[in-house]
């Protein structure tokens, strides 16, 4: 039987929401799968619980209170799992948040009528921007929630993840947001920019692959994926209502000549599924994995290499080690 543990994603319906949407893809696969459901809001959780059930009865689902953006939240929530687990062999890592975004909106609309639509709404490069705040820990709430808070459950739940003849994955959801100009060394929490999200994603890229450097070894396995542009209650948030209303149908005429629109959540859970099918050892872990919807409907997955080094996920790597100590021995 496999554990499956799916972080869910923080401040989006996990009933309607790319999480969920990966759970049915799983059981349907495999009905004998054990699958965990670790969510901040517990009534959402059991209410994506109660949906898998009404179509998947005999289903074993599991539910787990966690936050990730408080570590002593997820120090709490892998103790429980270390208590109830035996081993995990895929970790899904789909938490996130963009809070307080910022559009430009006469970029939008400039955007909206040139040849630059569909990488507009692909990376929101110009386009979009967030305000961050600290969290209770003093750390940059988005990078707390999207990378920090699963590098110290995957710290936590190491016992279980690498063991001696036991393969097991991780899989982090990214985005074609993630980019390197938004990124910076000096300051990996990005406290003094303004694309804390972008920032956030692409430092899950660079931490994916210092992961295959250092558990390989040990039987652990890292990947990335982009769900493509998928309307959930995250994205939702970026725009008024009314400007999806308007929006809306150009998108959808967009989608005939790109494929990555893949706007509904079954569609952005495909390269997630897809992987699950897939040997770890036949993985690049330079590779970004996308899901992808062609014109006429079609789901598949695309490997496209990331804008990434070894040597520079090395050094945050290393960074993230030291901030783990120091905040460690703060709530100590």
């Amino acid at each position: 039987l496999t554990d499956t543990i799916n972080t869910g994603t923080i401040n989006s319906n996990m009933v309607t929401g790319i999480g969920l949407a990966l759970c049915e893809r799983l059981l349907m696969e495999d009905r004998h799968l054990r699958l965990c459901l670790a969510c901040r809001n517990m009534q959402r959780a059991e209410a994506a619980r109660s949906a898998l059930l009404a179509s998947h009865a005999d289903a074993r689902i599991d539910l787990l209170h966690l936050d990730v953006g408080s570590v002593r939240s997820v120090l709490t929530a892998a103790e429980e799992i270390r208590s109830r687990y035996n081993k995990i062999d895929f970790l899904y890592l789909n938490a996130g948040i963009m809070p307080n975004p910022q559009v430009n909106l006469k970029a939008l609309f400039r955007g909206l009528f040139s040849r630059k639509v569909i990488h507009m709404f692909a990376t929101a490069e110009g386009l979009l921007t967030q305000r961050d705040l600290l969290n209770s820990d003093g750390l940059q709430e988005v990078f707390a929630t999207n990378l920090f808070g699963h590098f110290i459950l995957i710290q936590e739940l190491e016992p279980l993840l690498c063991r001696a003849g036991h393969r097991s994955r991780v899989v982090w959801t990214s985005s074609s947001n993630a980019r390197r100009s938004a990124f910076s060394m000096e300051d990996i929490q990005h406290g003094n920019g303004t694309e804390p999200y972008s920032s956030s994603k692409y430092a899950s890229d660079m931490l994916s692959l210092a992961l295959n450097r250092h558990k390989n070894n040990q039987g652990l396995f890292s990947s990335v994926i982009c769900p493509g542009l998928v309307m959930t209650n995250l994205t939702y948030g970026i725009l008024p209502s009314f400007l999806w209303s308007l929006i809306m149908p150009i998108m959808y005429l967009i989608r005939l000549f790109t494929n990555t629109f893949t706007l509904t959540p079954y569609n952005g859970a495909e390269a997630l599924h897809w992987l699950f099918l897939q040997k770890p050892e036949s993985l690049d872990p330079r590779v970004k994995y996308h899901s992808l919807t062609s014109g006429f409907g079609t789901n598949y997955t695309q490997p496209q290499k990331m804008d990434i080094d070894e040597e520079m996920s090395e050094i945050f790597y290393s960074k993230l080690l030291e901030l783990e100590n120091t905040v460690r021995r703060r709530l100590s």
